[in-house]
């Protein structure tokens, strides 16, 4: 080889101080910039996500609010038809306890079937919102009552639910 050949294919010539530091701060801004954009496309993307999931969790709230609605309503009505049923059987008893128990005792049973049909028919008039409102207020009125009741309610669930 000759010495043209040797020099053209030789190494580009030493870079100095000043151009390397140029070329290094020219590189660090191109990975900022590229940092800024994809943080911006990232927070883009986590938006867009918790959108479309914030959409679906309200989708499936107000579903759930439909079936609890629904659940409620045929709870009620089935409530009630039960309070009706057992005041039935305990007028249809009235007599035996008459006979067996005295006069005294089937008066009992008899208020007790009056106040039993009552609370069904109560239970199937009224909407589900209205007996909301009233078990609201009875709490407001009476906190002892109502937080005996619950303790009394959980009880017997657990009760029914450990069988």
């Amino acid at each position: 080889m000759t010495a043209a050949t040797t020099s053209s294919t030789s190494p580009e010539a030493p870079v100095t101080s000043s151009e390397a530091r140029s070329r290094f701060n020219a590189a660090l801004e191109e990975a900022r910039a590229g940092a800024v954009a994809l943080r911006a496309d990232a927070r883009q993307r986590a938006s867009t996500y918790a959108d479309e999931a914030l959409a679906r969790g309200e989708d499936w709230a107000a579903e759930a609010k439909v079936k609890v609605a629904e659940l409620a309503v045929e709870g009620k009505n089935k409530a009630g038809e039960a309070l009706g049923s057992l005041a039935r059987v305990v007028d249809d008893n009235t007599a035996v306890i008459d006979e067996k128990l005295g006069q005294k005792y089937g008066d009992y049973a008899r208020t007790a079937s009056q106040k039993l049909r009552g609370a069904g028919t109560t239970l199937q008039d009224r909407s589900v919102d209205e007996l909301t409102e009233d078990a609201r207020q009875f709490v407001r009125e009476n906190p002892g009552k109502a937080i005996g009741l619950a303790a009394l309610a959980g009880f017997l669930i657990s009760r029914l639910l450990r069988r």
